[in-house]
């Protein structure tokens, strides 16, 4: 401080403090970008261009200041500058959990900050002060009697100069990154692709672009868009298998949503005990098949894109969560589809109902009923999680309210005890923590196993109640427990090196079938979330050929197994697509450019994928169609 005071005469004029908050504001967002984000910078374009990027926006945002006369220049720029900082700071904690950055959508959705709330805590660093420290020098400058400033006649020029120069810089920026990256603006699936190139604050514009485009695409939508939608999923669509369409017909449906759970699990032993006993015996089960390359592809949504894609098979969104965006849509998920096989329909789980906007969407997909905490005995603390209901008293209190369902019923039970950051209380932990120093890696384990201990309870009452026989249980994973931030520590778990085929790897989660009289046993095909509906309707002997699905059976011989990432990443047998990458998942390393032209293409084939359901999903496409396949006019 003393510093600013012998320096006075400089603070005394505004545009030397505007230079100062452009410098400060400029420093810091590049070293939060190098040091908070993985944008995977290569080569001196790239770093050239997140060195530059943050500049143009803080000459640009920072200059509205100059509207203003007097100290409410100054007062308007702090405002701004704080304003950005937030946002910039917002991210940061954001990305230490998700991977991911803000989108407007996410900010919407308000009533689930409770997917970071309680655990916020556990994502903030003793250094975070750091990135408020020069709001306090600004406020000194604003209010110290020490410094008396002037603001002066700074006259047009000047202004001018300081916006010609922010969109000079911008426009340079923009170029420069077209070159490097071609259509970045047209293929922006991968939200760390624009933060890299354009920069924090750029990034922020184009999601505000994009969020208004998709919110005006319902508006202009009609029957037309709709014939073109079913031209394309008709392209793909997937016969059923003779072997296994019909064999759970008339039975019940109970989906498992197991919390958080990731596919290394199965099997993983830690100090030579296995965390998941339960789930492991199920593998060798002769009626349950388990698919062993099974990945999630969730975005923003995280377990509420899990239950999209598997009620509808449509992808999530881009941005946020389509079961809040999108609650008052139009859709063809299971619930009403079966509804006319019969099939009463029902969710259990044991928080509030408004959570994800679950007691609305659950209406849309044709739900009968929806047994939320307002359904359950929530007043023993003991038994609470930090997302409601811990799972062993949650399924025991499920038991009766299942009981009231005529069969043959479709069910869904979404556990909360498996959920970040993994806090038990240390009663109930039947097996030890992991030591990788890292506290949610070895946290993990431990409600790995509650959670796994719970299901098998959950087993048992179905056996003693007589419903095990005649119930089709698909078991699934809905998104990763344990993010990238964290493949330090995992490298310890796994014990190899977390190489880019590894991470990808790393995001498989189980999928568990079982039927009783079905043939089990281990498939090794690769297959995603958005494959699981038309999977358990020819299971049950549902033909779905009227319906627009994005996904196919798992079990049919047409099968696609080219398993998109919302962000445009894909995997497969033979080519992963990561990060703008090809790679060979047998050997880990850099594909032969002699199968480059085959990557090329099935990456065309996913961007065209992900953009057709966006289409249906945003221009609420699903009211132009029937039942019967038809078009409504």
């Amino acid at each position: 401080m003393k510093n600013l005071v012998k320096n006075k005469s400089l603070l005394n004029n505004f545009l030397a403090i505007f230079v100062l908050a452009v410098l400060m504001l400029w420093a810091k967002t590049y070293i939060t970008q190098v040091t908070q984000f993985k944008l995977g910078v290569e080569g001196p374009l790239q770093q050239f261009l997140l060195l530059i990027n943050p500049l143009g926006s803080a000459l640009l945002f920072l200059s509205v200041a100059f509207l203003f006369k007097g100290k409410r220049k100054l007062t308007v720029l702090i405002f701004i500058y704080t304003l950005m900082t937030i946002l910039l700071f917002a991210n940061a904690v954001y990305y230490r959990f998700f991977s991911d950055f803000i989108t407007l959508p996410t900010i919407s959705q308000t009533q689930n900050f409770g997917d970071l709330g309680g655990s916020v805590l556990t994502l903030l660093k003793p250094y975070d002060v750091l990135f408020f420290v020069d709001i306090f020098v600004l406020i000194y400058i604003r209010f110290s009697k020490k410094i008396n400033f002037q603001s002066g006649k700074i006259g047009f020029k000047m202004p001018a100069a300081v916006v010609a120069a922010a969109i000079i810089l911008s426009i340079v920026n923009l170029q420069l990154a077209e070159a490097d990256r071609p259509d970045l603006l047209s293929r922006g699936f991968d939200r760390s692709y624009i933060v890299k190139y354009l920069g924090m604050y750029n990034y922020s514009i184009y999601d505000s672009v994009k969020t208004f485009e998709a919110s005006s695409e319902r508006a202009s939508a009609d029957s037309s868009d709709i014939a073109e939608i079913i031209n394309y999923t008709n392209s793909f669509s997937s016969q059923p298998n003779e072997k296994y369409f019909g064999k759970a017909k008339d039975m019940n449906v109970i989906y498992l949503h197991l919390e958080s759970m990731q596919s290394f699990l199965i099997d993983y032993e830690l100090d030579g005990e296995q965390v998941t006993p339960f789930l492991n015996s199920l593998v060798k089960n002769e009626n349950t098949m388990y698919f062993d390359n099974f990945y999630h592809q969730t975005a923003q949504g995280k377990t509420s894109d899990a239950e999209f894609m598997l009620e509808n098979s449509l992808f999530g969104l881009p941005q946020g969560s389509a079961f809040i965006t999108k609650g008052q849509n139009t859709f063809e998920a299971a619930p009403s589809i079966l509804k006319d096989y019969g099939y009463t329909s029902a969710v259990f789980h044991g928080n509030n109902g408004s959570f994800w906007n679950r007691n609305m969407i659950y209406n849309q997909f044709g739900y009968d009923e929806f047994f939320d905490e307002s359904s359950y005995d929530t007043a023993d603390s003991k038994n609470m999680a930090e997302y409601g209901l811990m799972d062993k008293p949650f399924f025991e209190q499920s038991q009766s309210l299942l009981e009231t369902l005529p069969q043959p019923f479709y069910t869904k039970f979404i556990t909360v005890a498996h959920h970040f950051p993994y806090k038990i209380d240390q009663d109930l932990v039947s097996i030890g923590k992991a030591t990788t120093g890292d506290t949610s890696v070895d946290n993990y384990f431990q409600t790995a196993r509650y959670a796994d201990e719970a299901i098998e309870q959950f087993f048992t009452y179905l056996k003693e109640s007589g419903l095990y026989e005649n119930t089709m249980i698909v078991m699934y994973g809905d998104h990763y427990g344990i993010s990238d931030n964290h493949n330090k520590a995992m490298e310890q778990i796994i014990g190899e090196e977390v190489t880019p085929v590894v991470n990808a790897d790393l995001q498989r989660v189980p999928l568990f079938i079982h039927v009783p009289g079905m043939e089990g046993g281990v498939n090794h095909t690769y297959g995603g979330q958005i494959d699981l509906l038309p999977t358990v309707l020819h299971l049950l002997g549902v033909e779905t050929k009227n319906n627009i699905h994005f996904g196919t059976d798992l079990l049919s011989e047409e099968h696609s197994e080219i398993v998109p990432f919302r962000n445009g990443n894909f995997v497969s047998p033979t080519i992963y697509s990561l990060d703008g990458k090809y790679y060979d998942p047998k050997t880990g390393e850099m594909l032969d450019e002699s199968k480059m032209e085959t990557a090329e293409k099935l990456k065309a084939m996913v961007e065209e994928k992900l953009h057709y359901s966006d289409k249906v999903v945003n221009g609420d496409l699903l009211r132009f169609h029937s039942k019967d396949g038809s078009i409504k006019e």
